[in-house]
């Protein structure tokens, strides 16, 4: 049986790959939308780019709907630098011709939500969590629908990826983070201490490469990886945004531990930081990935988008 899904994203190079796995794995999600909000590239490209996915998948029947343009405090935070001035590095495409669903991100997540069946809908957050706040605010019964938040988000014993201490998706809007890791609601975080194992290398790229249905993906993995050479100084990248879709996939690929996460947000030198603890955590709600068995991954991505 699919498993209801809605994807927040902010495509992004990593969230291109999360979406189109999403899209490819019809008989794994029943996916009832995809939306969209500031983060890696403005407000409008990410919306841009989620339709551009969806028409490459050939699932224009799956709404799109966009989101927040901006942090719930502060000014948005941009990373062309990491994904290209489209967002989706030096993909080529055209613009997409089926448009945007009428209606903003939030209300539909809050609609979706108050209307499914008590713990039925899962939610895979690849990007800052600005709509999920947004819909908690603005309506906090919806926990009731969801089986499952599934995030990437956040760092423990890696350290950041946009300052020493912080992971972008965090950095970006640190408040809205606050508010879903603080609200009890079933929650699994895929940090870096996890994705940063998941990463490519010649032999993963070249079983891609050899597979003609694999092009656009190869493109978007071929942009990450010279980003990573010239940004991190590092070969293989990391996947962090596919890693959410292969959890809710298949779970046993990763393994997490219970823990209460909280959020900096008053501190402009560790503005996002996540402090993940684990004692006296058994009871919480929320896991922390601390582990991830990368060549499962990578085989799960390759049967499904090659």
């Amino acid at each position: 049986m699919p498993k209801p899904l809605i994807l927040d994203c902010d495509p992004g190079v990593d969230d291109a790959v999360a979406l189109l796995l999403a899209f490819a794995a019809t008989d794994a999600f029943d996916l009832l939308g995809v939306t969209t909000v500031a983060g890696n590239v403005n407000a409008a490209l990410t919306a841009r780019n989620a339709r551009v996915l969806r028409e490459i998948a050939r699932r224009e029947e799956v709404p799109v709907f966009a989101g927040a343009v901006r942090p719930i405090m502060g000014a948005a935070v941009a990373a062309e630098h990491f994904h290209g001035a489209s967002g989706l590095g030096s993909l080529a495409f055209a613009e997409p011709k089926a448009p945007l669903a009428p209606g903003r991100a939030v209300d539909f997540i809050v609609a979706t939500l108050m209307s499914a069946a008590p713990g039925s809908v899962s939610l895979a957050v690849t990007g800052p969590m600005t709509n999920v706040a947004l819909a908690l605010l603005l309506e906090p019964r919806i926990g009731a629908g969801l089986r499952e938040i599934v995030v990437m988000g956040g760092a423990r014993e890696e350290g950041g990826n946009v300052t020493a201490s912080a992971e972008y998706n965090i950095y970006a809007d640190p408040h809205a983070a606050a508010i879903v890791f603080g609200s009890g609601l079933p929650i699994v975080a895929l940090g870096l201490d996890a994705t940063h194992k998941i990463r490519t290398t010649p032999t993963r790229m070249a079983r891609l490469r050899a597979s003609p249905k694999a092009r656009v993906l190869v493109d978007l993995l071929d942009f990450a990886e010279q980003v990573e050479r010239d940004q991190a100084g590092r070969e293989g990248a990391p996947l962090h945004d596919p890693s959410v879709i292969a959890y809710l996939m298949a779970p046993e690929l990763f393994v997490t531990r219970p823990c209460a996460i909280q959020v900096e947000t008053a501190s402009p030198l560790t503005l996002g930081h996540t402090a993940v603890e684990f004692r006296g955590a058994a009871s919480c709600s929320t896991r922390w990935a601390v582990d991830a068995d990368a060549q499962g991954v990578f085989d799960l991505i390759t049967k499904r988008l090659a």
